[in-house]
């Protein structure tokens, strides 16, 4: 039995009055305090497939950081990676803080037993993809992540907040490519919106299925976890970028897509359940592409884990050595 699959636990006395009065209470839980294990086990899950797909969320854009169109332009993108790296750090850090190991995440993710986001299995066929991945993806991200800085757990709801600071800038980097391209020549407007062609309903599949059709969300809410159901979020992500679509000069490929009054909200046509289903079943354009890679990048860097590892060990052997001899010498 691993980390991520303990047997229940009985609660001491009063513990379950507790926890209930700080989620009533909006405040936050912290690892030291008794939780659910049901708790515990729907934030492992979350916080890994987050921290997954930030890893593996690289893969696209690094894709293009030899290709792009012009030094500062590699620069900008290179720090991008360079920050989802840096946030899947944040995130396996805050699900350690429930007792799960990283390595045992990493290891479910390569084995195929936890997912990551559906849309890093689309490939990017072109510079406009790394504006339209910022514009879009990063647009739907942070309108995911933004409440969850209110989380009810202490942990993840600090990570999120450098997160969504990087991710704010992140979108910005991408509408601003966008911008350019949109406004250049008509073979770049072209480029641009292709890209945006492919990239919208993915985009709007990332917040998850119907909230109907949903095995988590009403359990995540119920906790304090999610604070807006998957429908709700992406109504808010659809009213969002019609009008900075129009600020590209750009069109959203839906026929559907128009303002309704009596719901003070846009009306946008249905999204293509079944594509979504089948890329979370790894059948994709890129799952076994992404994984693979991840795998062997893995692998590649067991020698700087384990040097690591040699190098801790030295240290601490060392300090124990200093610590008696500082003994030694007292006495």
């Amino acid at each position: 039995m691993t980390s991520t699959e303990t047997p229940p636990r009985a609660a001491p006395e009063g513990a379950r009055e507790r926890f209930d009065a700080v989620i009533a209470a909006g405040e936050r839980v912290e690892p030291r305090d008794w939780m659910p294990d049901d708790y515990r086990a729907t934030l492992v899950r979350q916080i890994a497939q987050h921290a997954h797909s930030e890893i593996i969320g690289m893969q696209p854009e690094a894709n293009w950081i030899t290709r792009a169109p012009s030094l500062k332009r590699k620069a900008v993108l290179i720090a991008k990676v360079q920050d989802e790296a840096g946030h899947g750090l944040y995130l396996y850090s805050a699900a350690e803080t429930l007792g799960v190991g990283r390595a045992e995440l990493l290891d479910l993710l390569h084995e195929g037993r936890q997912k990551y986001s559906s849309i890093f299995n689309y490939p990017t066929l072109s510079w406009a993809d790394v504006g339209t991945i910022g514009w879009l993806v990063d647009g739907a991200a942070i309108t995911n992540q933004v409440p969850l800085c209110r989380c009810s757990y202490g942990p993840y709801a600090r990570a999120m907040v450098r997160i969504c600071k990087e991710e704010s800038f992140h979108q910005r980097q991408g509408f601003e490519i966008l911008h350019v391209l949109a406004h250049g020549t008509p073979e770049q407007h072209a480029m641009a919106q292709e890209s945006v062609n492919r990239w919208y309903w993915p985009s709007l599949m990332m917040f998850g299925p119907p909230d109907a059709e949903s095995a988590h969300s009403e359990q995540s809410m119920a906790y304090g976890i999610k604070r807006f159901s998957n429908d709700e979020l992406r109504q808010r992500f659809v009213d969002m970028i019609v009008p900075q679509a129009d600020a590209l000069g750009l069109t959203l490929p839906d026929p559907e897509l128009r303002w309704n009054d009596e719901r003070g909200h846009y009306d946008f046509g249905p999204v293509d359940w079944a594509e979504f289903k089948q890329v979370l079943k790894g059948n994709g354009p890129c799952n076994r592409q992404r994984l693979a890679h991840r795998r062997e990048a893995h692998a590649a860097g067991a020698w700087v884990r384990e040097a690591a590892q040699a190098h801790a060990a030295k240290r601490a052997r060392r300090a124990e050595r200093e610590h008696r001899a500082s003994e030694g010498g007292a006495a």
